[in-house]
C-alpha cells in the first residue's frame, strides 16, 4: 500500500507552519520528497545487510517483532513494495539495466540473487571458477548446484555454471531492485493558493512501505529547514528522526 503524497504534504505544511517556521512550495516539496524517498529506499539495503550479519541463523518462526521480516517486506514484490523483479539475464551473462513500469523504464538500483532453473546460484571467485572448470566433478548433476562468478570481459557481468564446464547461455535469471518512481504532488491554483489535484494522472504517491510515513515527514522537514533557511525546523525534525532511530535500534 503506497503512502499518500497529499497526506504527507499536509502533515509537512502543518508542522512547518507551526510557530511560523515557514512555507514550503509544491515545487520544493516534490524535490525534497524525492530526495527523502531515495534516502529511505537506499537505507533498506544497509539495514538488511546489518540484520543479516547480526542474525545469520534465523528460525522459521516469524512474529510481529521480526525486524528482518519487515525489512524484507519493504523490498519484496507485491502491493507493499513493488521494487523487486526477477528478470532474464541476457545471453546468460548480461544483467538488465532498467525495469519497465507502465511503459516507462526505471534504472536498476541493485541486483540480488542469481538463479538457474529457479535454484539460487552460489557466487564464487574467478579463481574458484577456473578450478571448477578444470575439475568437472564439482558440477555434479546437470542443473544442480549452480555457481556463478563475475565476468571480466567487456560488456558482460557474470558467467554461470550448472552441471557443465561450459557457461550457461540461457535459463539464467536475476533478482533486480529498481529505483522508486518519482513522487509528484499535483495541484491547481485557486485564489492564489495551491490545492491538491488528485485527478491529475501525472500525480504519484510514495512507493515506500506505509511504516515510513513518519520518517518521510520528518526527513522532508529536516531538508526543508535547510532550503528555506530555518535551522530550528531542521533541529526539530532531526530530533524526531533521532528518536525514531533509537527506538528501531533497541
Amino acid at each position: 500500500m503506497a503512502i499518500s503524497v497529499d497526506t504527507v504534504y499536509q502533515r509537512v505544511l502543518a508542522l512547518a507552519n507551526k510557530e511560523q517556521r515557514g512555507y514550503i512550495t509544491p515545487q520544493e516539496f516534490n524535490l525534497l520528497s524525492n530526495q527523502a524517498q531515495m534516502t529511505i529506499f537506499e537505507s533498506y539495503f544497509y539495514a538488511k545487510n546489518l540484520r543479516d550479519r547480526k542474525e545469520p541463523i534465523r528460525s522459521n518462526e516469524v512474529d510481529e517483532t521480526d525486524l528482518s521480516e519487515l525489512i524484507d517486506a519493504k523490498l519484496s514484490s507485491g502491493q507493499l513494495s513493488p521494487f523487486r523483479r526477477v528478470a532474464t539475464v541476457t545471453g546468460g551473462n548480461v544483467f538488465p539495466t532498467t525495469v519497465t513500469v507502465d511503459s516507462v523504464a526505471y534504472d536498476v538500483f541493485h541486483t540480488g540473487n542469481v538463479y538457474f532453473a529457479n535454484e539460487v546460484a552460489k557466487k564464487i571467485s574467478i579463481n574458484e571458477a577456473q578450478r571448477f572448470i578444470r575439475s568437472s566433478r564439482h558440477f555434479g548433476v546437470a542443473g544442480q548446484n549452480p555457481v556463478y562468478t563475475d565476468n571480466n570481459a567487456d560488456e558482460t557481468d557474470i558467467l554461470l555454471y550448472a552441471g557443465s564446464t561450459a557457461a550457461r547461455t540461457s535459463g539464467v535469471t536475476v533478482e533486480l531492485f529498481r529505483v522508486p518512481i518519482p513522487v509528484n504532488w499535483t495541484y491547481v491554483v485557486v485564489n492564489g493558493k495551491a490545492l491538491y489535484n488528485g485527478s491529475d494522472t501525472s500525480g504519484q504517491d510514495f512507493e515506500l512501505h506505509r511504516s515510513e510515513e513518519d520518517t518521510l515527514v520528518n526527513l522532508i522537514l529536516a531538508l526543508a529547514g535547510v532550503t528555506i533557511g530555518k535551522p530550528d525546523l531542521t533541529q526539530f525534525a532531526g530530533g524526531m528522526l533521532n528518536s525514531e532511530t533509537q527506538i528501531q535500534n533497541q
